[in-house]
């Protein structure tokens, strides 16, 4: 699959004024700090499409992104995040947990975790709520480059095993030099094809 074309669309901050258009959707969390914005704009190709910040946190909203003119990347707010209230922490979780339980058209979620750290209690939160849904998803290891390559299979096994799940799931990955770049698309090609068979 090749991404040539990728717009913004809009961003929502309620639960009410989520998209429920038929517009197949991949979603994208994790950390505040794990590279979302970073991986969307590297599989699009586009430059700050995906607004990044050095500030964790800074995604409070759900994005959405309008893919090929036949699907949607849609960047949830991340977790896991410091120096916020525990009524916004409650807000953010409220609009995340509203998006993955009423997305009648999200294909997969793709998980984001960076390789070089244990799985955090928030990410096996997520995990475990994303199983407890029925909702399929995928595991993108982040910041590959920031390993050795001959260490990133066995960083994989360790978190797969913390978390309980299989490698195959996982997908290694780098903004920095495209790693995973063309697994990803493919992953997302191939879930469109059973989507539509």
């Amino acid at each position: 699959m090749n991404i040539i074309k990728a717009v913004y669309k809009t961003s929502v901050v309620s639960v009410k004024n989520i998209l429920d258009d038929g517009v197949p959707e991949f979603a994208f969390v994790g950390r505040s700090n794990v590279g979302k914005s970073s991986l969307i704009n590297n599989l699009v190709g586009v430059k700050g499409l995906a607004k990044t910040s050095s500030t964790p946190g800074k995604t409070k909203m759900i994005n959405y992104f309008d893919i090929n003119d036949s699907f949607r990347f849609v960047d949830l707010p991340g977790y896991g995040f410091a120096k916020v209230g525990k009524s916004q922490l409650d807000v953010w979780s409220s609009i995340l947990g509203g998006y993955l339980e009423n997305s009648s058209s999200l294909l997969c979620v793709f998980v984001l975790l960076d390789i070089r750290h244990l799985p955090t209690e928030q990410d096996k939160q997520m995990i475990k709520y994303l199983v407890f849904h029925n909702i399929p998803f995928m595991i993108i290891a982040t910041k590959a480059d920031k390993i050795a390559k001959s260490k990133t299979k066995q960083a994989v096994r360790v978190i797969a095993n913390a978390l309980s799940l299989r490698e195959e799931i996982f997908i290694i990955s780098s903004s920095e030099n495209s790693v995973g770049k063309m697994e990803i698309l493919k992953a997302i090609e191939n879930k469109l094809e059973m989507s539509e068979n």
